[in-house]
């Protein structure tokens, strides 16, 4: 009898199943039914099967030492044992090669630059447009010291189309803050420099915002415009469809205008003669 035939005959005799025997002996059930049908290939080498055959053995109750002499006879004795045959696997292990694709690093460099992208993208266009407009020298006059000069003037102006249009030149003499609204929306805002010229045209009633009057010469459709130049004046224009005279004094008198002078302690209105 082989000794597979005699580990089997005695796993039967004990009444213990292929799969207990293996988890009693940490030996897989592979390789316990190979040794049973007498094939120790599974093993990994001579050293290996010896040690299965002392478990498998010692399990089902027979005797190790009759069974690794005629183990030993038939595969040759322990000093015989290689180095080779402990350590190298009887089946030779296929190293798979890393397969080759776009990497993970790579994704990451794309992604990090497309934020980078972004992000310098946002900055420069919030910056550009919260950028508060810094005057060089802004004449702000205090409201409690100095009255607030609000004229409503009516200008001509050429019929070059079916709406009326009004050229509002400014020139800078000095320094001079500037606002211009229509409806509600800020139209321009901001501090114009000596020696700077504006020139808008508009065809709805705006209102312009001049913090020193007296820095700036004024003309709507080429007339002049005398505001007071102590005080910050804020003057309505308003389009119309009668043309500019062209012997027009250059500092015609305001008809039907009327100037509000707003101060903390009082508030006047007062005609200005035709």
């Amino acid at each position: 009898m082989s000794i597979g035939e005699t580990l089997a005959d005695a796993r039967r005799q004990a009444g213990l199943t292929i799969t207990q025997v293996s988890q009693q002996t940490r030996i897989r059930e592979s390789i316990v039914r190979s040794i049973e049908q007498g094939d120790f290939s599974p093993c990994g080498g001579n050293f290996y099967a010896r040690g299965h055959v002392r478990s498998i053995a010692s399990v089902v109750g027979v005797d190790p030492g009759p069974l690794i002499k005629e183990y030993d006879a038939a595969h040759g004795p322990p000093g015989s044992t290689s180095a080779a045959d402990v350590f190298e696997p009887v089946t030779p292990i296929r190293i798979r090669e890393p397969r080759r694709s776009f990497g993970l690093g790579k994704v990451m460099v794309v992604v990090l630059l497309a934020v980078i992208g972004y992000g310098a993208y946002y900055f420069v266009s919030t910056r550009s447009a919260h950028a508060p407009v810094t005057p060089a020298a802004t004449v702000r006059p205090d409201a409690s010291s100095k009255p607030t000069v609000k004229a409503t003037v009516t200008t001509p102006a050429t019929d070059r189309s079916s709406q009326p249009e009004a050229v509002i030149r400014l020139v800078a003499v000095k320094n001079c803050y500037v606002a211009l609204t229509a409806s509600g929306k800020r139209l321009y805002s901001g501090t114009v420099l000596a020696g700077q010229t504006k020139v808008w045209r508009e065809r709805q009633v705006v209102s312009m915002t001049l913090g020193n009057p007296g820095g700036v010469v004024l003309t709507v459709n080429g007339v002049k415009q005398t505001p007071n130049p102590g005080a910050v004046v804020t003057l309505s224009i308003s389009p119309s469809k009668a043309p500019a005279s062209p012997g027009a004094s250059p500092s015609p008198k305001l008809r039907g205008l009327r100037v509000e002078i707003s101060c903390l302690t009082r508030r006047a209105s007062l005609p200005v003669a035709s």
